[in-house]
């Protein structure tokens, strides 16, 4: 039997560079925030509203994302998105690390949310095209190509602050890279399907108000954001609970959140194979439960070495609700694009009320003590699973077994996602 077209195996190595170099300029600043308040003075609290610049950037890219993607095509997109990016991060840099300007960097950080948030919409929407063509989920794979890219930026960030490289010329040379790179990966997406732009501004406006009144979608977004939620709150925490809860030195402690990354790119990479062969529900079903389990553990092990074993658990659980909740947005072709917005709008919620919510918990009960919040709130989420199934009039693409008889070699639906799934996240 032939493969795949080339020109679709192109698009997917396309796609996977797109994720990965998102990740890496996601990451690359993340890493540098220390050096970057250090050297503007910064509070704690001065520096969580500062990094609010960009959480608000993204949330007010993703309503229109879509239907921006819709108009230019999903490879213009991502460009004129990833230019957006490369220009705040590197605003970002030279106003820390030149000018020592605060607001500077608050306007760079909210240009990089904007170009990072329209990236992920864009890239998700043709990652699900892909997924579609190949007939097999790779989606989940996307998302690990964004966990590998905040792995090597994170890496990369660290070798960058030991060799005293200053801010503005690190933060510069990645923003360049980065465009670049997107620049050449999108070259390979797929050609804009006939029409795809059709249709008046109105129009188009009132097919996204209608997603936004769509039930299965919003269940979907609910389930994406329950799924952001669990990701995120270790990003955030997972380091300092440890350190506070457990009496690990600052080197330990990131050595656990790189146990969760780790175990996150694990549970993406490897998921394909159990999607394809079992199917949405039940392996969304096992891996959210599996989460639940393993964050219960990594709080209340009582053991470092047993909690760290928690930790892996959590990230495998983690590391599908993104990716496979933006595939089942992207399940039915037509009007796809504005699904994913909705479903992404929906999702980065949990990115941009996590980290307070859970700050201000550890405030009465401890860093440690709050991350419960992550289990009590998936496991309501089994209530969701069903919505992502791919609905019955989806075209083959994705990852849902026929009702009878063994499980089908091939896929039955659609799918990316975060890191964003999203990972994504996201």
């Amino acid at each position: 039997m032939a493969g795949p077209p080339r020109h679709v195996l192109a698009a997917r190595n396309g796609v996977a560079v797109v994720f990965a170099l998102n990740g890496l300029a996601v990451a690359t600043w993340f890493a540098r925030v220390p050096a970057i308040r250090d050297g503007l003075g910064l509070s704690p609290g001065r520096l969580g509203l500062l990094l609010l610049a960009m959480s608000v950037g993204a949330i007010l890219a993703m309503p229109t994302a879509g239907l921006v993607t819709q108009r230019l095509g999903a490879a213009r997109a991502v460009a004129l998105a990833t230019l957006i990016l490369a220009f705040g991060l590197t605003v970002a840099g030279v106003s820390a690390g030149v000018a020592g300007s605060l607001p500077g960097v608050a306007v760079g950080l909210f240009a990089l949310g904007y170009g990072s948030g329209s990236c992920d919409v864009a890239m998700n929407i043709e990652g699900a095209a892909v997924e579609r063509r190949l007939g097999r989920t790779v989606m989940p794979r996307f998302h690990a190509a964004w966990s590998l890219g905040s792995v090597a930026g994170a890496g990369l960030g660290a070798a960058a602050a030991r060799l005293a490289v200053p801010v503005a010329v690190h933060l510069g040379v990645i923003a360049a890279l980065v465009l670049a790179g997107t620049l050449l990966g999108a070259r390979a997406f797929l050609p804009a399907e006939a029409g795809a732009d059709a249709g008046t501004p109105a129009g188009r406006r009132r097919r996204l108000l209608a997603a936004w009144r769509e039930p299965r979608t919003l269940l979907i977004g609910l389930l994406v954001l329950a799924a952001a939620f669990a990701e995120g709150s270790a990003n955030d925490w997972l380091a300092v609970a440890f350190i506070d809860g457990y009496g690990f030195s600052e080197a330990a402690g990131a050595a656990v959140f790189g146990v969760f990354v780790v175990g996150m790119t694990l549970g993406r990479t490897l998921g394909t194979v159990a999607l394809d062969r079992w199917g949405r529900g039940p392996v969304l079903t096992t891996t959210i439960l599996l989460a639940v389990c393993g964050a219960g553990l990594a709080v209340l092990a009582g053991s470092g070495p047993l909690a760290v074993v928690g930790v892996a658990m959590w990230g495998v659980g983690a590391s599908l609700g993104f990716p496979v909740g933006m595939s089942a947005a992207a399940d039915q072709p037509e009007h796809a694009h504005v699904r994913v917005s909705v479903v992404a709008v929906i999702g980065y919620t949990a990115f941009l009320a996590g980290p307070p919510l859970l700050g201000l918990l550890g405030d009465q009960v401890g860093t440690l003590r709050a991350l419960l919040v992550v289990p009590l709130l998936l496991l309501p989420t089994l209530a969701l699973v069903p919505a992502a199934r791919p609905p019955a009039t989806a075209e083959p693409a994705s990852s849902e077994p026929a009702s009878s008889g063994p499980a089908s070699s091939g896929p039955a639906s659609s799918g990316p996602g975060g890191p964003g799934q999203a990972d994504s996240a996201g």
